[in-house]
Parts: structure tokens; C-alpha cells; sequence
């Protein structure tokens, strides 16, 4: 069995101690007669060390758990035992009370892991454990790493008394409990008071209050101690999305027979063992309950009609960890009634439900940073979520459930959507990240499919952002509960994944037996494919586009194929805009939901389903694959889907979508703008279309997967050319926003064309811009000949000056 040193040193404290402290030309010896910790117990009388009960004296409050806390007058003093030396203590924070800070009650602050350790000169010292770096136990790579990277000290507590049993001391405790530091940076400052200090055999809370000119806060600490032997951790594998559980960097890991550096990250996630009368079955592989189940409370101050379902969402989980051999993993419960809750004591993860307005939820996690192990968690829970609830499901599911269509679901409608959430962000603090691609693994006509969809939903992860089916028609007659998400195929192989015993003796040997799991599953079955949310930020002039990488990784849709699946979205749409009038009435409203519906489905249109579309364009795939798996990890879009982007973007988009300012309702909602909800729509996608990194993408894939394979940036210009300029030749009349269209792709064509920047010109788009830029030219002068005089040969006029301006900008041209 190998053993593995992480950088805390457990075996040699004194000597750890001391090495840390060692000046240069000092020797081993020469630091043995040095003034020791243990060296000041023989010298008792000849250090500065006092009687305890001089120092403690009969009036002390005394706090005594982990370690023990003495308050005397309005001095603290803290009892050190030897053994919690080098013993890992996680420092937690949280809000208790405080004015609107975009923070609440209940929520975590942060978490950083410390250490005790003796200190030469009478003291004991406070170090911060340091796990960025790491080196095999017993290896002379292990010395050279202890060398290279000691543990900084964060604190030094002289050493003021010696415990009554002699294993113990006494040092001052204010630098620690009544003033900022590193450990405890919301404490001190004038007006600080203690409020209460709590202490159990395994963690300390402190509660303190600050007062300032204006305000008031509370705060709490939590110091626990972590195993001595840390859980074996499981390493990441980047097809199965797991939150690292160290950092996102990882631990540096040295070892003998390396040939380089490794980083080695771990998944977050809970520690799950088995009774001590059930570890044969548990080997054999038989299902038994853990010895400590993950268990959450649910705040007291949650509104009750809610409690049931957020309980309901949690234990939803049970199933997904029976697939990884625990029966009764999780479970939720209330609070006991009667007990004072205690949101604050790091034994206990809360589901904490808060009172703002952020339509949010969100599940966090605080872990021991050196094995990835789940210490606590509280979910938060916004008042407010249920507003996005309500608005999602009524722009994509009210054509398909009638009871839906109302200003305010009843409660087991809410109470169901509540669940869902629920699960999800439980999901979070059990590791999980989210799977942005799993819905592009349902083909989207089987979404329309009631018995495809009973066994599979409409996503095979909660853990994506697929809100609803959208794509079901009404005459599929699709049951409601299979139009919201469910714990799916990839949540439950994901946990079994990251939980299941692999009988491995340490984290290499793990690693090679799971990632072999990822790798049979995933030929088996596609469908459990994880997707990040990985995404290309913009580093080419003249763009502002954020794109994703991977158009299978995109928020909020659902099915293989954005253009069929939005199609089907804007159908279901378009019969809530054309019907809400009349079933979303609020008595002596002044159209206040009508507003939020509309504004519901705008955003859908316009931050989801058209940039979806948008995303296609240049679009490349990455599937994480062993190297023992057959096919590629990068692969272009197919042409074909791409063109098939650029013809949805026609249809639904740059032909008219006057449903959207349908005068029953815009009228009564909507105040006139210079460019209406339409034209914004129409600007943003032709910016998008035309922006250099669209452009930039689609040179690369060529550059790498070859013409043939390629969507060109020429064939792509002429393809988009044909949508926007096709009726010239005719004649075809145009109105507003087909002259609006014309003038942006103008604008941002020429911006192109124009670019002083080296890196534009000299690119493959460019020329294929500059060729488009000289079409357009040439058919405007044709088509002046066929456009009587009037407001589309007006139009067209200034098409041909603003181009004129564009050439003189441009150096090339003259």
C-alpha cells in the first residue's frame, strides 16, 4: 500500500516545528539545546511560564471542547492540548444577522484549513496547511518538497501557562478571538463584542457582533477538526463532472519515478462508509446504509407548504446512490420542534431559505482540502426563485398544461417545479457540476414521445439547465410531470461513479479502475456524456462575441438539434402570446404579469433560443475520450448543421417575427422605442454573424479539418449573402426591418473590411468579406434600375455612401 505525504508533516511535529523556524549555517544539534517547547517543561522556573491557576483564576468562564476557551474579564485565553497538534482544523464562516448586503442569514462566507504546532521561544503557533503541494511518503522527492514548500505561520501565541495534566497549554487568546486576522478576518475593530462561544467535542462556534456608524453584523466561526487520516480521495476525470474538491488547480504531486510534475485534482463529495457490521457485504457488493448518512435540515423559517417538496427533492437522491451500493444515503428533515435552530453549527448542513428577491438557488459546499471530503453544506434558497418558476413554465409549458395558465400556480403545481430545483442544487453539494451538454444527447423527436420520455425525460441530467420540453406539441398529450427535469441516467451513474468502492488501496490505483468505468459506460451508452461550460471568450478586434465552444453546451435547450427543437419552442410560443390575454388576468391589475410573460418570452428569444442557434456557426465539437476509445476529441460542426443555422436565422428571425409585437398585447405593454424588440433581435444576430470571432472560427476549422469538412468563410458569406440581399434582383419591396437588416450588415461588414488591424487583414476572412462587400456594391447599382423612386431606392442610395465611406477608411482601396 502506498502512503502519500501531504504537507503537514503528522509524523515529527517537534522537528517539523522547528525546521521551519531554522536559520541558515544552523545544525540539528545546534537547535537541540535551542529553547524547545518541550525543553521550557524542565525550565519551568527560569521561563516566564506562570502557575495555571494564576493565569485561570476561579471566576473564568470556561468553554472546554475541541480545544478549550477560558473568558476572563475581557480576556480570552485558549488551552491547547498536545493532542490536536498538527491535527487539520477546517475554519468556517457565516452570516448570522446584517443589514441588505446581497448576503443573508444562513449563507457560508468562506473556508480556510490551520493548524497548531509547536514553536520555539515558549510558543505555539498557528500555521496555515498548505496542500498546493504534495510528494509520495518515504521518497526523496518528500524531502525536497518539505524543504521547498513549509507552511506559513498565520499566528504566534506565547505560551503563558502549562495545562493542569501536563499535556496542555495556556496561551493568550485575544489575538485569535477578539481581533482580525487571517483565521477570523470579520472579527475586531471597535464595538466588537463576543456573543456567544459554544463548544463540542469535535468543533468550536464563536458568535461575535460589530457595530458601526451605521450598522449592525453578526457573524459566526466554526473551527472543526478534520480526520488525522484523511479520506482516500478520488481523482478527477474530466468526462464526468465533478467540482475539484482541493482547488481548481490541484495539488502539485511529486514522486520518485515521474518524468514531470502532475497536477492532481480531487472531486468534492461526501464520505460514505459502511457500518462496521456491514463491510463484507458492502466488498461483496451488496447494498447496506452508510454508518453516516448525509442528512439536511430545513430552516425552521422556511414557509411549511414548501418543506415536504424541498424534502422530497433531497431524498429524490436515494436512488442514485443505490446505484453506488448505499441504500438510505440522504435524507432531508425539519428541524426538530422545539430545539433551538443553530443554522450556524458546523455539525449540521441546512437548506437555509432566505428572504430576497435574487430569483436564485444555489448549493454550495465547504470540503477538507486535502482529500476533496464534504464537511457541510447550505443550500440557499431565494424567496424569490419561484418567480423564474413561474415565468419558464408558463412561456414554455402553458401551451401544454392547462393548469398553467394562470397569474398564480396552485400549490402542488409550484411545489413540483420547487422539487426540481431542489434536487438540482442538492446535486451541487454532493460534487456534482453542471452538465450543460446532456440534453443534446435526446433526440428531439422523441421528445414528443410520452413513453420515451417516462423512461428517459427530457434530459438524462438534472444538473443541466433544461427547464422544460418546450418541444412537445398539445396533441402529444405529454403528462405534466414529464415536462420538468428529473434526476437522470448521467446524475445516477455520475454518483456511482464518484461513490461507488472501487477496492483500491490509494488514489493511482483508484484512478486507473474508474476512469476504466468512464470509459465502458460511455461506449455503451452515450447518453451519460457530460458537457462543461467551458466557453470561448472573444480575443479578435472588432468583436464582441462570447460563443461557447461546443454548441452542444448551451443553457437552456433541449434535444440533438437546436433549429428542429426551437422550431417546435416558438410554435408553443407563439400560442401562449396568442391566448395569455385572455387567461392571465390579475383583478384590478395593471398588467403587471402580462409584462412579466411577455418579458419571459423575450429573454427566452433573445439570450437563449437565437444565440443557441447562433452558436452553430463555426461551431466545433470536444468529447473528452480515453485514449484507449476510437474517434477524435476536436471535430468540426457538420457543414450541414451550420447551414442549416444559418436557414432557422432566416426563417424565424429575419423574416418578420411580427407575433412579437402582436397589437393585442404590445399596446398595452410595450412603449415605443427607436428600435422595437424586433429590430434589437434582428442587430444582434447580424452583429453576431458578422463578428470577427464567427469569422475566426470558421477560418480555424478550416485551417484544421480541411474544405471539405469546413463551413468556408466564402461559402458562408455567399449562404448569408442570399438571406439578407437576395431580393435586389427582383425588385421584391422591402419594409422597415429588411432595410434595417441591410444597413447593420453593412455597418459591420465594413468594420471588417475597413480594420486597420494586421491580424484582420492579412486573415483569411477578411478576403472573403472584402469579395461580399464588392457584391453587395455591384448589386445595389443593378437593383437602383428596378426600384422606383420611394423609400427602398432611398435606401438603397445610402447603402452605396455609406460603403463609399467605408473605402476611403480603408488604405487598400485608394
Amino acid at each position: 500500500m502506498k502512503k502519500y505525504l501531504i504537507l503537514i508533516f503528522f509524523s515529527s511535529w517537534v522537528a517539523g516545528a522547528i525546521a521551519q523556524e531554522r536559520r541558515p549555517g544552523e545544525d540539528g544539534r545546534a537547535m537541540e539545546r535551542l529553547d524547545s517547547l518541550t525543553k521550557v517543561l524542565d525550565r519551568q522556573t527560569r521561563s516566564k511560564i506562570k502557575p495555571f491557576d494564576s493565569v485561570i483564576r476561579k471566576d473564568a468562564i470556561a468553554f472546554r471542547g475541541l480545544f478549550t476557551v477560558y473568558k476572563v474579564e475581557d480576556k480570552f485565553y485558549l488551552e491547547i492540548p498536545d493532542s490536536i497538534f498538527n491535527l487539520p482544523i477546517l475554519v468556517m464562516s457565516q452570516l448570522v444577522k446584517a443589514p441588505d448586503l446581497g448576503k443573508y442569514p444562513g449563507e457560508m462566507l468562506e473556508g480556510n484549513t490551520f493548524y497548531f504546532g509547536p514553536g520555539r521561544d515558549s510558543t505555539i503557533l498557528l500555521y496555515a496547511l498548505n496542500t498546493g503541494t504534495a510528494a509520495e511518503e518515504g521518497t526523496r522527492m518528500a524531502k525536497a518538497v518539505a524543504n521547498a514548500a513549509v507552511t506559513p505561520i498565520v499566528l504566534r501565541f506565547p505560551i503563558v501557562a502549562r495545562g493542569r495534566d501536563g499535556h496542555s497549554w495556556v496561551v493568550a487568546g485575544n489575538e485569535l478571538l477578539a481581533k482580525r486576522s487571517p483565521v477570523m478576518p470579520f472579527a475586531g475593530g471597535q464595538n466588537f463584542h463576543m456573543d456567544r462561544i459554544e463548544a463540542y467535542p469535535e468543533n468550536m462556534n464563536f458568535t461575535f457582533s460589530r457595530v458601526t456608524e451605521s450598522n449592525f453584523y453578526t457573524y459566526s466561526y466554526s473551527y472543526v477538526a478534520l480526520p488525522r487520516v484523511p479520506m482516500q480521495p478520488r481523482l478527477a476525470d474530466k468526462r464526468i463532472g465533478y467540482f475539484p474538491g482541493n482547488s481548481g488547480e490541484g495539488t502539485k504531486w511529486f514522486s520518485d519515478v515521474q518524468q514531470r510534475v502532475k497536477d492532481r485534482v480531487v472531486i468534492a463529495r461526501w464520505r460514505l462508509e459502511p457500518k462496521p457490521e456491514d463491510r463484507e457485504k458492502w466488498e461483496r457488493g451488496e447494498l447496506v446504509e452508510p454508518a453516516k448518512p448525509i442528512v439536511y435540515y430545513i430552516d425552521p423559517n422556511t414557509p411549511k407548504k414548501w418543506v415536504k417538496y424541498l424534502i422530497a427533492g433531497v431524498n429524490d437522491w436515494n436512488a442514485a446512490f443505490e446505484q453506488a451500493g448505499f441504500k438510505n444515503a440522504i435524507m432531508a428533515k425539519e428541524w426538530p420542534e422545539g430545539t433551538p435552530a443553530d443554522l450556524h453549527d458546523a455539525r449540521y448542513s441546512f437548506l437555509c431559505y432566505l428572504p430576497s428577491e435574487t430569483s436564485n438557488a444555489y448549493g454550495p459546499h465547504i470540503c477538507d482540502p486535502r482529500s476533496g471530503e464534504v464537511i457541510q453544506s447550505h443550500v440557499g434558497w431565494y424567496h424569490n426563485v419561484m418567480v423564474i418558476l413561474n415565468g419558464w413554465y408558463k412561456v414554455q409549458a402553458s401551451a401544454l398544461d392547462p393548469t398553467a395558465r394562470t397569474p398564480t400556480f396552485n400549490d402542488e403545481l409550484m411545489g413540483q417545479l420547487v422539487r426540481f430545483v431542489s434536487s438540482h442544487e442538492v446535486g451541487h453539494t454532493l460534487g456534482l457540476a453542471h452538465n450543460q451538454g446532456s440534453s443534446s444527447q435526446s433526440p428531439v423527436e422523441k421528445l414528443r414521445d410520452k413513453n420515451w420520455l417516462k423512461q428517459h425525460g427530457h434530459t438524462a441530467s438534472i444538473m443541466d439547465y433544461a427547464r422544460f420540453d418546450y418541444i412537445a406539441q398539445p396533441e402529444d398529450s405529454i403528462p405534466r410531470e414529464n415536462l420538468w427535469p428529473h434526476i437522470g441516467e448521467y446524475d445516477r451513474w455520475a454518483i456511482q461513479w464518484g461513490y461507488k468502492r472501487s477496492g483500491a488501496s490509494d488514489p493511482e490505483e483508484d484512478r486507473l479502475i474508474v476512469n476504466k468505468w468512464a470509459t465502458d459506460s460511455l461506449a455503451s451508452n452515450p447518453r451519460l456524456w457530460f458537457g462543461s461550460e467551458e466557453g470561448e471568450a472573444s480575443n479578435v478586434p472588432n468583436s464582441t462575441a462570447y460563443l461557447p465552444f461546443d454548441p452542444r453546451c448551451q443553457t437552456e435547450c433541449v434535444g440533438d438539434n437546436n433549429m428542429v427543437g426551437n422550431t417546435y419552442g416558438i410554435l408553443n410560443m407563439k400560442r401562449v402570446l396568442s391566448s395569455f390575454t385572455g387567461w392571465d388576468h390579475v383583478e384590478n391589475g395593471v398588467f403587471e404579469d402580462w409584462d412579466q410573460v411577455y418579458g419571459w418570452a423575450v429573454w427566452t428569444m433573445k439570450k437563449h433560443w437565437i444565440q443557441q442557434v447562433l452558436a452553430y456557426v463555426g461551431g466545433r465539437s470536444r468529447t473528452w475520450k480515453s485514449e484507449d476509445a476510437a474517434g477524435d476529441v476536436y471535430e468540426p460542426t457538420p457543414k450541414t448543421l451550420q447551414k442549416e443555422a444559418l436557414a432557422w436565422l432566416n426563417e424565424q428571425l429575419f423574416n418578420t417575427p411580427t407575433w412579437l409585437m402582436d397589437p393585442a398585447f404590445a399596446n398595452k405593454i410595450i412603449q415605443p422605442e427607436p428600435k422595437n424588440i424586433i429590430q434589437q433581435l434582428q442587430d444582434d444576430a447580424m452583429h453576431r454573424l458578422l463578428d470577427g470571432t464567427t469569422l475566426a472560427r470558421l477560418s480555424a476549422n478550416v485551417t484544421q479539418f480541411g474544405v471539405q469538412a469546413a463551413y468556408t468563410p466564402d461559402e458562408y458569406f455567399r449562404d448569408l449573402h442570399g438571406y439578407i440581399w437576395g431580393g435586389l434582383a427582383s425588385g421584391k419591396p422591402m419594409d422597415f426591418y429588411r432595410r434595417d437588416l441591410q444597413k447593420e450588415y453593412i455597418i459591420y461588414l465594413g468594420m471588417i473590411v475597413a480594420a486597420n488591424n494586421q491580424n484582420v487583414r492579412e486573415s483569411e476572412y477578411w478576403t472573403a468579406a472584402y469579395m461580399d462587400f464588392l457584391r453587395i456594391r455591384d448589386e445595389v447599382k443593378a437593383a437602383l434600375k428596378t426600384y422606383p423612386a420611394g423609400d427602398d431606392r432611398d435606401h438603397l442610395e445610402t447603402i452605396l455612401f455609406r460603403m463609399g465611406k467605408f473605402m476611403k477608411l480603408n488604405p487598400l482601396f485608394n
